[in-house]
């Protein structure tokens, strides 16, 4: 009996130890698991019928209501491009002028990271998970407080989202409230997203007079302006409407600039339902949709086939106080609602998901920040924005959430993949071994192995270990592992990921507070 059990023990752990080597393996990228890019459109909330009519909806607000406040510059794009400026100073859209817009505005774009292995291709419903956001405030997990964010705080986010896999892009989160000159927090918002990671970043400019520097900063991190406009590594967010139904006059000059720059642009419309979008759900993706179709007019009649995005992010009001509720259900529905709408318009798309309401990184901020961006994912939406980090509807960025994150997107990510039915992944030849001349069990099976890295995902930081396992490692709280992991990271970061002598030229030239 003893050397029976001995024999078992053996061969389960020579299996465990066949897993781990396994585990611990580095694979190609084609073949992990999950991945950027991967397809959605599994779920869609609305039937073909009602995206008609949310189109047709969105095509009679832009003749009959149209927008204000265009800048002199717009209005004579677009107006030059057939809009029609009315007497109340209100610019209308023709259905035909929008549909000729439509016609050559780009599709199938792609996002460049520094590093080419983290480009993005915008097209379809491939789906890419990243940061975004404007926080004020950091969240101290530890005093469970709140305190003011800082340019610091910015560049090691930007770190931990450059060693996170499943974040594949890194929009700036935060504000650097430590600089007060609104020029230099540009600057530097720039510089620390750039130094602390090669993936594709995101930032917003407070004034057209400060594009030019920091495209000058932008051309000297590319090693030149010609290298920067073939690879085009950072895009600006722009909010270029201020809902209901007017431009933002100084947001679309930025945006004007960057065009001409050659930096992609994000149209945002950010209307909050029942405040500054109808309260109906289907109204608030009508008057989203509309404004962006405005915006696909205003950037075609700039320059045609410019690189944008189709921010539609309608948010929501907790209609019994008026505040914001991004963790709500409805959220959730809205995002998901948008990701169809930019795939009827076969236009790459983003939208904001994966907000919480929860102060800190709690169970309420777990089911808040997996629902939307589940639905955001099935949906198939091209761009997820501010997937991770985000507590107290946006006014605190979390650095442990965003590594919890991490592993929550991963399994986000598994589900849009969804289950591959193949010849293989069906026979019953491994079946039959294993009922009729194998052990009972599939653990040590060569399909078993050679499937764990490939179909399977295992969470860094989340822990699934028994509980007397738990107990016996001290049981672990998930917060501090995921702050444990957090400071491993930043540890092993090194430099700002700008070679030396450039570094110290920008150093030279901008006032850099990191």
């Amino acid at each position: 009996m003893e050397t029976d059990v001995s024999a078992k023990t053996s061969r389960r752990s020579g299996g465990r130890a066949a897993r781990q080597s396994l585990r611990a393996a580095p694979l190609a990228e084609n073949i992990r698991p999950v991945r950027a890019g991967l397809s959605g459109g599994q779920y869609r909330p609305l039937s073909e019928a009602n995206v008609k009519r949310i189109h047709e909806a969105a095509l009679e607000a832009l003749e009959v209501i149209g927008l204000a406040d265009a800048p002199p510059s717009g209005i004579e794009a677009m107006t030059t491009a057939g809009a029609m400026l009315g007497d109340d100073g209100r610019l209308r859209f023709s259905r035909a002028l929008v549909e000729d817009m439509l016609a050559i505005a780009a599709r199938g774009i792609t996002l460049c990271g520094r590093d080419p292995k983290f480009d993005l291709l915008l097209s379809g419903t491939r789906v890419h998970f990243g940061t975004a956001g404007a926080a004020v405030h950091v969240v101290d997990v530890n005093g469970r407080e709140y305190r003011e964010s800082t340019s610091k705080d910015l560049y090691e986010a930007a770190q931990l989202a450059q060693a996170l896999d499943n974040i594949h892009f890194f929009q700036r989160p935060m504000v650097c409230r430590d600089i007060a000159d609104n020029y230099e927090m540009d600057v530097n918002t720039l510089y620390a997203c750039c130094a602390g990671t090669t993936k594709h970043v995101g930032t917003s400019f407070s004034d057209p007079a400060h594009v030019a520097g920091c495209f000058e900063l932008l051309h000297m991190i590319a090693g030149g302006e010609e290298a920067w406009r073939a690879r085009p590594f950072a895009s600006n967010s722009n909010c270029f409407v201020v809902p209901p139904m007017k431009f933002a006059t100084e947001s679309c000059q930025t945006m004007e600039a960057c065009i001409h720059g050659g930096m992609p642009v994000l149209l945002l419309s950010a209307g909050q339902a029942g405040a500054t979008t109808p309260a109906p759900l289907a109204a608030a993706i009508v008057q989203a949709v509309a404004e962006c179709l405005a915006g696909v007019v205003y950037v075609n009649a700039v320059k045609p086939g410019h690189p944008a995005i189709f921010g539609t992010w309608p948010f929501v009001s907790d209609l019994r106080t008026g505040a914001m509720s991004g963790g709500s259900g409805e959220q959730a529905l809205l995002t998901a609602g948008c990701a169809q709408m930019h795939q009827f318009y076969g236009l790459p798309g983003g939208a904001a998901a994966g907000m919480a309401d929860a102060k800190l990184p709690d169970m309420q901020s777990g089911w808040e920040q997996a629902i939307s961006n589940v639905m955001a994912g099935l949906a198939g939406l091209n761009m997820v924005y501010e997937s991770v980090g985000m507590h107290a509807s946006l006014l605190g960025f979390c650095p442990e959430s965003l590594v919890l994150g991490n592993d929550m997107i991963g399994q986000v990510l598994r589900c849009v993949r969804g289950i591959d039915v193949t010849e293989d992944s069906v026979s019953i030849e491994t079946m039959r071994q294993v009922c009729m001349e194998g052990p009972g069990h599939y653990l040590g099976h060569p399909q078993t192995l050679s499937l764990m890295q490939s179909e399977y995902v295992y969470p860094e930081v989340a822990d699934r270990c028994s509980p007397k396992e738990w107990a016996e490692v001290g049981k672990p709280d998930l917060v501090e592992a995921a702050t444990a992991r957090k400071n491993r990271i930043l540890a092993s970061a090194g430099g700002p990921l700008i070679d030396a002598a450039n570094d110290a030229a920008i150093r030279d030239r901008f006032a850099i507070h990191v």
